[in-house]
């Protein structure tokens, strides 16, 4: 293999040995969603994010090597394929990168998107066209003092709002219509939103009072009649939105959670005992994973009816009356680096550095 090639593969390059918490971390790292995998030396297929999720939906351990979660069939090119079919390969699949192997099944190159398109050849998102409801109705006590003047979603964020980032990441996907549940603020969110020109159709729905973070919803119940998402007005999440609703349908789920994986390291060896206290394992330092409640949903219409009007409401007292009532509520795991808090100071000025 050519120098240069190496070069290029290096930072998505994993051995089939390693885990998929190694893997999940490669790509947080590297800003990839998809990695190259060999064995001693040797290219034996692509893993994608959607590897690693479905394996996680399975309950597959973190621990699993990635040899053992990959497809059977993967999306390559051939040496024998010109630039333009390669090209059109990876515009037809969406294909973030493009490994490319001679009749030996020898890697010989590899094809990035950002090598091959111009920005403006971005790869074409599944329509979806669901309602969007951001619960921005908040005082946003974690981002004090600011938020004494202004109410979290107006918060910048580069160029915009913290609430237009959020928007944005809908549009690819034909979703431009969004509710916005509006309490604290609610005539200063309104005011911008009438002063800038903006691709987005907002509808306004308003608590008179606190209502935690599902109450207002049941103002709702007689405008969606479709699945619809809700997501926090604080959080941002870097997924393909299509495979989440993919999975929310496929599952028939009522209700789908977004759950980041966060990674908490224990810096000391733990000790695993049995009976009368006989050492069953010893670990050095090892970390923890848990699911993280991310701030974002996929909902099912009729929820809304089941929504108390003008009380108090969590989301999460209506996951349990799902639950206790035999309901389906499904989890779509994305990776630490997917999910930001933007809703603290710690991860806000990390994020406008």
């Amino acid at each position: 293999m050519k120098e240069s090639i190496k070069k290029k593969i290096e930072d998505i390059k994993i051995d089939g040995s390693e885990s998929i918490l190694s893997a999940l971390k490669k790509m947080d790292q590297t800003y990839r969603r998809l990695l190259l995998v060999f064995e001693g030396g040797i290219f034996i297929n692509v893993l994608s994010i959607g590897d690693i999720q479905r394996a996680i939906i399975r309950n597959q351990s973190l621990e699993t090597p990635v040899r053992e979660i990959l497809r059977q069939e993967t999306r390559i090119a051939h040496t024998g394929q010109s630039y333009y079919e390669i090209k059109n390969l990876m515009l037809k699949y969406r294909a973030e990168c493009m490994p490319v192997v001679n009749d030996s099944q020898q890697l010989q190159d590899v094809y990035f998107w950002e090598d091959v398109f111009t920005e403006q050849e971005k790869p074409v998102k599944t329509e979806l066209n669901l309602p969007v409801v951001i619960m921005a109705g908040g005082r946003g006590t974690r981002m004090k003092p600011l938020t004494n003047v202004i109410p979290k979603p107006l918060i910048p964020l580069g160029e915009k709002t913290i609430i237009e980032e959020i928007m944005d990441r809908f549009l690819p996907y034909e979703c431009t219509n969004f509710f916005l549940s509006v309490n604290y603020k609610a005539d200063t969110i309104k005011h911008y939103f009438k002063q800038i020109e903006h691709p987005y159709n907002i509808s306004y729905f308003q608590e008179d009072k606190p209502l935690g973070t599902a109450g207002s919803l049941h103002l709702l119940k007689n405008e969606i009649n479709t699945p619809f998402f809700v997501t926090n007005c604080d959080i941002i999440i870097e997924e393909d939105y299509a495979e989440i609703y993919n999975y929310h349908k496929e599952n028939h789920n009522e209700l789908t959670v977004v759950a980041a994986l966060k990674h908490y390291p224990i810096p000391y060896g733990t000790i695993e005992t049995g009976d009368n206290g006989l050492l069953k394992k010893l670990s050095e330092k090892p970390e923890l994973t848990f699911k993280i409640n991310s701030g974002m949903y996929i909902l099912e219409p009729n929820l809304l009816k089941e929504i108390p009007e003008d009380k108090f409401f969590h989301i999460t007292q209506l996951i349990e009356n799902i639950i206790k009532r035999h309901g389906k509520v499904g989890v779509f795991p994305v990776s630490k680096g997917s999910w930001k808090d933007i809703g603290n100071w710690n991860e806000y000025l990390q994020k406008i550095k």
